[in-house]
């Protein structure tokens, strides 16, 4: 039988930067508020994507790269806005939770047996942190199984290109194993998708896919690394 989207019971989606009504350099579809864009462009582009993937809403994260969790609740849904989070967890139906991002790893969770989902904000802070364990745990807590937990990773900066400190590079290796590589210049560099990729493992997470493009070579997509001054992309994870 063919698979439909509309039969699903989770449905993930990342957005580009294409397609919206922002101006330099946020062009286009920039679905950040905090990065000095117009705020009626950005509520134009989020009401955009809410259209486009049919989520009744959708609740944004004010992310500040930490390892908070948060379960997302009614009031949070006419809030829009989950203060001081990176990561979201919700059992709520028609609900979108959206991470943002412009070279950090987004990561979408799901149970679809259970019922839970969660959308996380997986800088290199807040990976460092344990954010993604922490998720997983609080996913359990609400009846998801790990064996039966999906994982979703967005474009992400690629570790041939994220430069950093030697002594950066070994704090994070420490608490996040599997991050450390070398860039293409022969330096230290960190690829926080392998290391959230064999966290995940380690959590009992065998379902684990993730989109291999790199924000800091793909120009479709806004990264802080390569611009600075930027937009932010989402991505975004609901049950109908």
């Amino acid at each position: 039988m063919k698979d439909r989207v509309e039969d699903r019971p989770v449905r993930m989606v990342f957005s580009h930067r294409r397609g919206g009504f922002s101006a330099a350099p946020y062009d286009s579809f920039n679905l950040g508020d905090h990065v000095g864009d117009s705020p009626e462009a950005v509520q134009d582009n989020r009401e955009k994507l809410r259209r486009a993937v049919g989520a009744d809403h959708l609740v944004f994260m004010e992310q500040i790269h930490s390892p908070t969790v948060t379960e997302v609740v009614e009031e949070h849904v006419h809030q829009g806005t989950v203060e001081t989070t990176d990561a979201m967890i919700t059992t709520l139906r028609g609900v979108g939770l959206v991470v943002l991002t412009a070279d950090c790893v987004p990561v979408l969770l799901s149970d679809a047996d259970a019922g839970v989902i969660a959308a996380v904000h997986a800088g290199r802070m807040g990976a460092r942190n344990g954010i993604v364990s922490r998720v997983v745990h609080r996913m359990e807590e609400l009846g998801a199984v790990p064996g039966n937990i999906h994982a979703l990773m967005g474009a992400a900066i690629c570790g041939k290109d994220y430069e950093v400190p030697q002594e950066m590079a070994q704090d994070v290796e420490k608490k996040l194993p599997g991050a450390a590589v070398t860039t293409s210049k022969g330096t230290p560099g960190l690829d926080i998708r392998a290391g959230i990729t064999r966290q995940l493992l380690s959590l009992g997470v065998r379902s684990i896919d993730a989109d291999p493009r790199c924000t800091f070579e793909e120009k479709d997509f806004f990264s802080y690394r390569r611009e600075g001054k930027t937009g932010r992309q989402a991505s975004v994870i609901w049950m109908p």
